[in-house]
């Protein structure tokens, strides 16, 4: 299996104390719903007089006590916000429709890609609607007749606590396993024999942005650990992450006992991480400065897979940061690494490990035109996965680098994944599009033969949609990708709802994929529409350059320019157009709604990184620096400034009607951004449309149990549908067969 390095997922924020009594609860203020004949009241949100001065500039914060997550001022203020957005949700006609159909649409077995690992085939299969999927393993090759190892709904009645780890060990013993209290990045990893299925009292905590990578052995795992946090004021969730060590954990000891194999002192907010080779003899720890695509490289020999040295000598491979360095698979001495170094669309080089010195290094799979997303190593030959546009295709290679073949996928979208071992030449992939499912195959790289290894039966003909991909121009002449998903014979007469949902940043790749709540909307004559903005890595790094730091206005330009494509093709109008994106998608959102309120009728911020000035002194915030920049530097504060979604509301602007959303363990992007958000938004709208904000219970950044996913997905439809005068209604539709 390909092996990526995260330090911390892409995607992603001092508390003030106050009063008990902050949030004044029967003051209110009112917003007449004009379209709707409803009137919204919201809760008045006091205000504090707090100033920060930014190098020579003072910003007013008044809503910084909501940063306090644990404050009972803050649950008064989070339960009334909730009170009043759930009782306009459930005022909307269409609303109990809309979750019925997605209901619907969820209720179909779907199967996970799988992997093998210690002589067994592990994935997960979701009977339709259980709130988590749980793991099965086989000695075959087939889903049929799996054995059930770990069904986390039997963990958490309500789905609270999810399972967010699972590694079984290369000898076939034990499972690692990691849930964690509403979905949050703390990790609890726990161990379980797979053969009577009962836990050993091994308990790991303070696990964060890593998982467990056992030696061959299977006495024991390497695992990243962050120091216990403070608990009080909220800090559990929002502390600032530094300082993590990658240790050693061995099998019936305790967690006071492990060993301490590599941490960065000279830079405590950097992450770092370990992963053992599949052969087991080697040791590869990572030291990354963010979420950009750089790290140092280090591997260690720890000799006989039987007796492995954890403690051997980390030697360097890069130390550099000029390029990202990811461990594809070892053969010998021989490691195979996926790199940008000189390539900004990727490249594949052979590093013998006795002489890891750049100048011996050798180019095996050389950079194109085409982004290379991903290689694994499968039965000694690399498969390569590449972007071309926006769409997969896959590579076979010789270990020399020649190719020597193509994986035949079953049409135009997305590769959902490779796995595979070094030692079989068994390759499983997953395959999706916006119409079609995801959808796993089986391939053997020896004889050629392919099959499908589940295929889902979606209740869902998608024979009315079609998917186009079309290019428009962004504000600098920049030319953009966008796909647009509708029914056939759609009228371009500008009347359409229309969804348009966007990223654009952390190198992240918006590829085609299968989504029920999408084709709930496009069953409501709604259009859908995926813009592929740089800050991406849909075209490479320079892709990504173009779109952080002091460039970050490209991204928004380029969203911009894609909302007035549609409009000028008249697929929709302003009045007929929503917009959303959820993490650094929802600051996109919250930043383009502010400099566009004109152009969009809706707009729906989820879990979004708002404030801008302070997003690095929370949590997951300090690996963000080099994509966003810091305020704590004078010329990137300017930067930063001009777009901040929270500092750039002007009060008296008609704002589009608004739906901001996140969840209260959330510890990517921590509440307090949409928090302050919402009530600096609802204070500065200046027309009849609503501004709301909903906030999950016992969820997390990207978390939800599945009737929650669904009550939540129900909730944006049916917001957007009101406010876009969308009258719900759902033809009766055959199952896909």
């Amino acid at each position: 299996m390909s092996h990526r390095w995260t330090l911390v997922p892409a995607a992603l924020a001092a508390a003030l104390a106050v009063a008990p009594d902050a949030t004044a609860q029967p003051t209110v203020t009112s917003t007449a719903n004009t379209t709707t004949g409803t009137r919204v009241q919201y809760p008045q949100t006091k205000t504090v007089d707090q100033v920060d001065d930014y190098h020579g500039t003072r910003v007013a914060d008044p809503y910084r006590w909501l940063e306090d997550l644990d404050a009972p001022a803050t649950a008064d203020w989070v339960k009334a916000q909730n009170a009043v957005t759930f009782a306009y949700l459930a005022g909307i006609p269409g609303r109990d429709a809309i979750k019925a159909r997605l209901t619907e649409m969820w209720n179909y077995p779907r199967v996970s890609l799988p992997f093998r690992e210690g002589g067994r085939l592990f994935f997960t299969k979701n009977a339709g609607l259980q709130r988590q999927s749980p793991y099965y393993m086989t000695t075959g090759r087939s889903s049929d007749g799996a054995a059930l190892v770990l069904d986390p709904n039997a963990i958490s009645a309500d789905g609270s606590v999810a399972l967010s780890r699972f590694n079984p060990d290369p000898s076939g013993r034990w499972l690692a396993y990691g849930l964690s209290e509403g979905g949050a990045d703390w990790v609890t990893l726990h161990v379980k024999n797979l053969a009577s299925g009962t836990d050993l009292d091994d308990v790991v905590r303070w696990v964060r942005y890593s998982s467990p990578s056992w030696t061959k052995d299977g006495e024991g795992f390497f695992y990243t650990r962050y120091p216990e946090p403070p608990t009080a004021g909220g800090k559990t969730l929002s502390n600032a992450s530094r300082d993590p060590v990658v240790h050693y954990h061995k099998l019936g000891t305790p967690q006071t006992a492990d060993v301490a194999v590599f941490r960065y002192p000279a830079e405590p907010t950097w992450g770092v991480n370990g992963y053992v080779s599949e052969d087991g003899r080697w040791l590869f720890t990572s030291v990354g400065r963010g979420t950009d695509p750089e790290n140092q490289l280090y591997a260690a020999d720890m000799g006989d897979p039987k007796k492995p040295n954890v403690g051997a000598k980390l030697v360097p491979i890069d130390t550099t940061l000029a390029a990202s360095f990811t461990p594809i698979g070892v053969v010998g001495t021989t490691a195979y690494v996926l790199t940008n170094l000189d390539a900004p669309r990727y490249k594949v080089v052979a590093i013998d490990l006795r002489k890891p010195a750049r100048t011996g290094w050798k180019t095996v799979i050389p950079e194109s035109r085409n982004t290379l997303e991903n290689v694994s190593l499968v039965g000694g030959k690399l498969v390569a996965q590449w972007l071309v546009d926006v769409k997969s295709e896959v590579t076979i290679h010789e270990l020399s680098g020649r190719q020597v073949g193509t994986l035949p996928l079953p049409g135009m979208g997305t590769l959902a994944g490779l796995s595979g071992r070094e030692d079989s030449p068994e390759l499983y992939y997953g395959f999706t599009s916006f119409l079609v499912p995801n959808t796993v195959f089986r391939y053997d790289l020896g004889t050629g033969k392919q099959e499908t290894f589940f295929a889902p039966n979606v209740p869902f003909d998608p024979s009315p949609y079609e998917t186009e991909q079309v290019f428009y121009t962004s504000k600098d002449g920049t030319r953009v990708p966008m796909f647009v998903v509708h029914k056939k014979g759609l009228a371009l007469d500008g009347q359409n709802p229309t969804m348009l949902y966007a990223y654009g940043g952390f190198n992240v790749v918006q590829a085609p994929a299968f989504s029920a709540s999408v084709i709930a909307w496009l069953e409501m004559g709604g259009v859908y529409a995926s813009a592929n903005l740089r800050g991406g890595g849909e075209y490479g790094e320079a892709w990504h350059q173009a779109g952080k730091l002091d460039r970050k206005q490209n991204v928004f330009d380029d969203f911009i320019a894609a909302a007035e494509y549609l409009v000028d093709r008249k697929y929709t109008s302003p009045a007929k157009l929503a917009i959303r994106g959820g993490s650094n998608g929802g600051l996109l959102v919250g930043a383009v709604m502010n400099q566009r309120p004109d152009l969009f009728a809706v707009a729906i911020p989820q879990v979004g990184v708002m404030d801008m000035l302070r997003y690095h002194k929370f949590s997951a915030g300090v690996f963000w620096v080099p994509e966003y920049g810091s305020a704590d530097d004078p010329q990137q504060f300017q930067t930063l400034a001009k777009y901040s979604p929270l500092h750039n509301l002007k009060p008296g602007t008609c704002y589009p009607a608004t739906l901001v959303t996140t969840a209260d363990h959330d510890d990517r992007v921590v509440p307090g951004h949409s928090f302050k958000y919402a009530s600096a938004l609802q204070a500065a709208q200046g027309c009849d449309r609503p501004t709301l904000i909903r906030i999950e219970a016992q969820g997390s950044h990207g978390y939800r149990p599945l009737d929650r996913t669904i009550a939540e997905q129900a909730d944006l439809w049916a917001f957007a549908a009101k406010n876009l005068g969308v009258d719900v209604k759902f033809a009766k539709s055959r199952a896909m067969q």
